[in-house]
């Protein structure tokens, strides 16, 4: 039987939806020939606070051309984002059973300097991935192709800031613990730092669970 293999864009921290996506397919390609296009998850990711979700966004420099490859955007060094989104980071889930856990090994990407936006996408997901064992087999596009033999599912637009989760007919959000739970009640698909924090190693768990198998589908 062949192995079904699917595409995905670079992602900050991505959310839920997106990690379980890792964990069912054997094989994925993160786009890195795609145009860069703000308001995604690229450059940004979603938690829970004390009052509410909140959007982190990394700033990017500001491209020569309107049309600027993913893998050549440049991180910006403006607003002291790294201080800005490790505090909030900090503040949101402190309390959190895992924090304290996982910290040693996230704090180091707010403190070191990565020029590339993809490449420290890639870093701090490879990193992710270790710390609650998934282990797919990510690999980086060699071009942009509207379709592909390589990859059989294309999830490089649907997963989107913008777009319903829901619509995702693979993918039901599994209810866990959140620090802010008993306040704003469970809240689907935020980053995978929520997750993270929250389950620790029972993370790989809730993204198996996230998986809408076909043949339980009616």
């Amino acid at each position: 039987m062949m192995e079904i293999s699917a595409c995905l864009s670079s992602a900050y921290l991505a959310p839920v939806q997106y990690y379980a996506k890792l964990y069912e397919y054997p094989h994925v390609y993160v786009e890195q020939y795609d145009h860069y296009t703000k308001q995604t998850y690229r450059n940004r990711c979603v938690i829970a606070t004390a009052e509410g979700t909140q959007a982190l966004s990394i700033p990017t420099e500001k491209p020569a051309t309107p049309k600027c490859l993913m893998k050549d955007i440049r991180i910006s060094d403006h607003g002291r984002w790294r201080h800005l989104h490790w505090t909030a980071l900090e503040s949101a889930y402190r309390t959190s059973p895992y924090f304290d856990y996982y910290e040693d090994d996230l704090h180091p990407f707010y403190e070191k300097k990565y020029t590339f936006l993809y490449d420290f996408n890639e870093a701090l997901c490879q990193t992710v991935c270790q710390l609650i064992d998934l282990q797919p087999d990510i690999r980086r596009t060699s071009s942009y192709e509207q379709a592909s033999e390589a990859w059989q599912a294309d999830f490089r637009e649907s997963i989107h800031p913008k777009k319903d989760f829901r619509e995702d007919t693979h993918f039901a959000a599994r209810p866990y613990y959140q620090v802010f739970g008993q306040k704003h009640g469970f809240i689907p698909n935020l980053s995978i730092a929520d997750l993270l924090f929250n389950m620790g190693p029972e993370s790989l768990l809730v993204l198996r669970d996230s998986i809408r198998r076909e043949e339980c589908q009616s």
